[in-house]
Order: C-alpha cells, then structure tokens, then sequence
C-alpha cells in the first residue's frame, strides 16, 4: 500500500520494538487487572448500580484488548505488499483468517486506484463485511450497495470528501453482511497524491466497532437507569422525610406540652437517621397531653424503610393518639395495634412501648410489644424495668398484652428509645452502656440536657438504621 500522505515518500517505519514492547506489557498488566476487578464485582443484575458499573468494567476491557493489539500492529508494521502480478489476488485467499473476535478480524484495510480504478481489500475486510474472499473487491460506487440506506449519504460525502478536497476520512456508518447482520464500521483514510498534485487513489482502514459500541449503548443504558432510580430514591427520600417531619413533635429543643397547670413533666427527645442518611425508617416518638390530664409517651419502630413504611409509621402513630386520647389503656392499646397491622394489606411488623404518665399520684402505666424497657434513673443510679408480657405487633394474631405499673418521684428520669441508639451492640449490652450515663444524668438541669448526654456519647457513631430517645423528667 503506498505511503498515506503521497505516493512519492516512504513508508514509515514502526518505532523501536523495546518501547512498544513495554506499552504492550503495562497494557496487559492493566487489563488483568480491570479483569480481576470485573470478576470481583458483585452483579445479581437487579441493582441499577451495579448493572452500570458491570457495563462500564466491560467496556474498559474492551478498549485495552483493542488497545493491546493495536500496539501489537504498531510493533510489527504494515504487512509486506505483494510486488509481482497475481500475487494480491492469491494473497487474498492464502492467509488463515484470524481468530473471530479478535482485534485483528476487526480492522480491515482497502486501497482504490482511481487512474485503473481498481481495488485490493486485506482479508480482514473480507470478514468484516462477510464476504466470499475470492469475490473482487468492490470499488467505490459499489461500496454503498452494503451500506444501510439512511447512512449512505453520510459514507457518499466523505468519499467525495476525500476525493474532491482532499479531507481525510474520519466517520462511521452501518453495513449489512450477507447473512442479515448489521455491523458498524469505523472508516478512516486520506488521498494519495500523484507527482502532479492529483488524487492517484485512496486507503482506507475500516474497523468493526459494532462490539465497542454496543458496550458503549450498555454503559449509556444503565447509566440512565441507575440515574432514574437515584432521583425515584430522592423523591422518595424527600416524601419519607416530610412525612415523618410532618407527624413526629420537633426534636430540636424541649418538647413543649399546652399545660393549664403546673408543668409535671420535662421532655426532650432526638431523632438519629442512619449514616446512611437515604434510609428513612418507621422509628417514632411522641408525647401528647390527654383529655383527662394524663399524657402519653411512647416510642416505636416499624420494620423497613421508605416511603411505604413512612406512611405505615404515620398510620400507627395516629392510631396510637387517637386511642390514647379516647381514654384507652396501654395494654389494650397494643392489642388493638396488633389487630390494625394484622388487618393491613401489606404485612408488617412492628414493635413499640406505650406509657401513660398521671400527674397527681405520679403513675406511669405501661405496655411493650417486643420493644425496649423504659430506663428509669433515681438519685444517680439506673434500672431497666420489667417488662410486661407484649409480643412484636403484626406477628400474632389476637395476641393479649399486659401491662406494667411504676410510681415514679419528683427528679426522677425516664429513658425511652428504639433498638439502634446505641449501634453494634447487643440489646443487653445497649441497655448497660446507657444506665452508665446516670452519673451525667443527675448532673443535669432538664430533659434537654439529658439528651445532649446522649447525642454526646452515641451521636457521631455509625449506624446502619435510625433510631430516637424521648426523656421524660419528673418536675412535681
């Protein structure tokens, strides 16, 4: 094939073997290396996220196997050119054909001489348009005929492109092979000029990148997916925190009662979301003042996490009140709590204490379904009480829960919490890290102060889920 800048230069020579050579190792080496990470990664093929990035290890392997062996090429140089007649047309049968799916059945080379007009095609090309190597080449005005009927126009100009104005050739367009396949191809290719200044022929070198792109419509694909799934999760992020926002009393500062009288009680609670941060979970707290004068506490967790599960939390919460305010007791509370997510379309589980504080004789009554025992500190020392007998809401029907009695006194600290506070330890071992906070506790002014404890000793630490604390002081 003559030189590709005119027929009168000489061919160039490949660089020396010694630097290719180690651009061909480093190569290699990257590409085990993409290879062991490609292997490794995790791919069940329902994860947005990990479709794309599966999609994206291929698409770079791809490249450096291309990579790889166009520096093979660049090492080797050109094959020989015949010299005596025939020989081009013998070559192109001679040769074995190379291993399908290589980088060297994917780039073909052409050359045709507008002053005999005649053409010679490698046997590459043979393989890449599929055709029978002992056919002649085509020329020109015959090439289109492969081509997709909407990209001839576009392979028309670049031919007359190159032939009229002497423009290299840089684009790509869509052949059909005999057997109804449709491939892309990459054609590149510049005019060779005669002595006079005229175009005496031009080369072209085409490549098959139907693979490549189709790796690269994978990588678009699933990227676009994986984009439509983050903004469905921020919406549903967003939901599921103005809805808990919307339900739950502010945890910034004291939680501040409408009380006619004297205050008997100093709240605070706090909410923790999850490192995280997108999982928004069913964890709640409240704390109501009653008809009747009494004022319900109470704190819960409903399996899951999202929007569902938000809106399931808001359900049970307004169950809870409105229950409470009626005049229901703890124990039967519950019971009708397990009757409202046994009835639900969609199962749930859910745990929860209820508590319900009567300010003249100092009472809490209360009640648990699988949930936590309130913390009870007095005079710089903490204990768990005992749990009445409550199974996890949801998980059996018609079940019956007891309730618990506790008087409390003036000064006296009540902890409430989900599971989760205090993250990557068992319930046992929670429970004894957080009855270690008395001393600080009784050092404390009010509820808020308590709850600057708590945040200071397990704000900052990861956890997988959210979780809440509600303290209750008793004032009077």
């Amino acid at each position: 094939m003559p030189s590709h800048l005119s027929a009168d230069h000489p061919a160039a020579q490949p660089p020396g073997r010694g630097s290719v050579d180690a651009l061909i190792s480093q190569t290699r080496r990257l590409k085990g290396d993409v290879d062991a990470v490609r292997r490794d990664a995790p791919s069940d093929g329902l994860d947005p996220q990990e479709r794309w990035q599966r999609a994206l290890y291929d698409l770079a392997h791809h490249q450096l196997s291309d990579l790889d062996e166009h520096l093979a090429q660049l090492r080797d140089g050109p094959p020989p050119v015949p010299s005596v007649p025939g020989a081009q047309s013998a070559a192109r049968t001679a040769p074995p054909a190379p291993r399908r799916g290589s980088l060297l059945s994917r780039v073909g080379s052409a050359e045709w001489n507008l002053l005999t007009d005649e053409a010679s095609w490698s046997g590459e090309l043979y393989e890449i348009l599929g055709r029978d190597r002992t056919a002649p080449p085509l020329t020109l005005d015959e090439l289109p005929s492969l081509v997709l009927d909407e990209d001839r126009p576009r392979l028309t100009g670049m031919v007359t492109d190159c032939l009229v104005d002497a423009k290299r050739i840089d684009g790509e367009f869509r052949v059909v092979r005999p057997d109804g396949e449709v491939r892309t191809v990459h054609m590149m290719g510049e005019p060779v000029l005669a002595a006079d200044g005229s175009t005496a022929s031009m080369w072209a070198v085409l490549r098959d990148v139907s693979e490549l792109r189709r790796s690269e419509r994978a990588v678009g694909e699933t990227r676009d997916s994986l984009q439509r799934q983050r903004q469905r999760t921020q919406s549903e992020h967003r939901l599921a925190v103005e809805l808990q926002e919307a339900v739950l009393p502010p945890w910034r500062g004291s939680l501040r009662l409408p009380h006619q009288g004297i205050e008997t009680l100093d709240l605070a609670a706090h909410y923790l979301p999850s490192s995280a941060g997108a999982l928004i979970g069913g964890h709640w707290y409240d704390a109501l003042e009653l008809a009747d004068g009494d004022t319900l506490l109470s704190v819960g967790d409903l399996t899951g996490h999202g929007v569902a599960v938000a809106s399931g939390m808001a359900t049970l919460l307004g169950a809870v009140r409105g229950m409470a305010m009626a005049g229901t007791q703890p124990g039967q509370l519950m019971s009708l709590l397990n009757q409202l997510l046994d009835a639900t379309v969609q199962p749930a589980l859910g745990s929860a204490v209820c508590c319900r504080y009567r300010p003249e004789s100092r009472t809490l009554v209360w009640a648990q379904a699988g949930h936590p025992a309130p913390l009870l500190f007095r005079s710089g020392t903490g204990r768990r009480l005992h749990s009445p007998d409550g199974v996890l809401l949801g998980a059996t029907s018609g079940a019956v829960y007891a309730q618990a009695e506790e008087t409390l006194e003036p000064g006296d600290l009540l902890l409430l919490h989900t599971d989760g506070l205090v993250p990557g330890r068992s319930s046992t071992a929670a429970v004894d890290r957080l009855l270690d906070l008395a001393p600080r506790f009784d050092g404390a002014r009010t509820a808020q102060d308590c709850v600057r404890v708590v945040m200071e000793e397990f704000g900052e630490t990861e956890r997988e889920d959210d979780a809440c604390v509600l303290i209750a002081r008793v004032t009077s």
